[in-house]
């Protein structure tokens, strides 16, 4: 796995443009989220459609075709030095394979921030455009707006990345000691099995330290995903596995069962309850980055900054 190419870090009056890839927007927390990046000093513009809604299916922010333009048209804008992405939920592997890859390469490196359901578009940028993205809080998300650890981590690597080369979280412990350095990658877990075998998806994480986290799935689905990860090939050659959260994934101890019995025997370290996901404070971890992982520590170091 090779280290991708960083875009340039945001300054103040950078424009941002916000679009919803996946799931419905409320409107209060979307305005709650610009008066945030306002507050940065930045300049947020709001894409035509993020407020949509689909009118057959309610889980979606509007139509795929709009949802693809509206990135497109955001990604593509000179104007624009970043797009931060609303909110998770489900949508984007509807809409990934509607984008024009090649306008998207043409349009040269900048900032992209989201996770949930965006891990589809971390991998089909780190797989097509070869680019760092920031598995980061949204603008539109509970922890984005009322969270100050969340908000204060995304905004020092957005704006001073070097002030954030050692990320660590105060709850990070080793399910398996060990270092490790790697490329770093993942997102959420369950998507990360769904992209197997489409045109978008890493076929392996050799060489590179995995990021896995999940929300609301019950154990023996953590337990497919990981799984059916582990058949496809996901986990050959990988050096290093951080663990976020699992929010509403049953209890714990469990679940901390569970990835101990998947995860142990790989032979490589494993720090879990890193902070990162879906967990208040989430931090944000750019993905194509190397660093080193220290499992018993419970440290991330990166050997650069996160942007340019």
């Amino acid at each position: 796995m090779n280290e991708l190419v960083r875009p340039r870090r945001l300054a103040p009056g950078a424009r941002v443009a916000v679009v919803a890839p996946s799931g419905p927007v409320p409107e209060e927390r979307l305005q709650a989220g610009l008066d945030v990046l306002r507050g940065w000093d930045l300049d947020p513009v709001v894409a035509p459609h993020v407020l949509d809604r689909h009118g057959e299916l309610p889980y979606l922010a509007g139509a795929d075709a709009d949802r693809a333009a509206d990135f497109q048209a955001a990604w593509c804008d000179p104007a624009v030095d970043a797009v931060l992405c609303a909110r998770g939920g489900y949508g984007v592997q509807r809409m990934v394979d509607l984008l024009d890859w090649e306008a998207l390469r043409a349009a040269g490196p900048k900032v992209l921030v989201g996770f949930s359901d965006v891990t589809a578009l971390h991998e089909a940028f780190a797989a097509r455009l070869g680019l760092v993205t920031l598995h980061g809080p949204m603008a539109a998300g509970i922890d984005f707006v009322k969270n100050a650890r969340a908000q204060e981590h995304l905004k020092a690597t957005l704006f001073a990345p070097e002030t954030v080369r050692t990320i660590g979280s105060a709850g990070g412990r080793a399910l398996v000691p060990g270092r490790a350095r790697g490329v770093l990658s993942g997102g959420c877990l369950c998507l990360l099995a769904a992209e197997l075998g489409t045109p978008h998806a890493r076929r392996t994480g050799h060489g590179g330290l995995l990021c896995l986290e999940d929300v609301g799935e019950e154990t023996y689905r953590l337990d497919r995903c990981l799984t059916q990860l582990l058949r496809g090939g996901a986990f050959d050659g990988v050096r290093g596995v951080l663990l976020g959260s699992w929010e509403g994934c049953g209890p714990y101890d469990r679940v901390r069962a569970l990835l101990a019995d998947r995860l142990g025997g790989l032979g490589v370290p494993v720090a879990e309850e890193f902070g990162f996901g879906h967990c208040a404070g989430a931090l944000t971890i750019p993905f194509g980055v190397r660093a080193e992982l220290d499992a018993e520590a419970g440290t991330l170091t990166l050997e650069e900054p996160a942007l340019r």
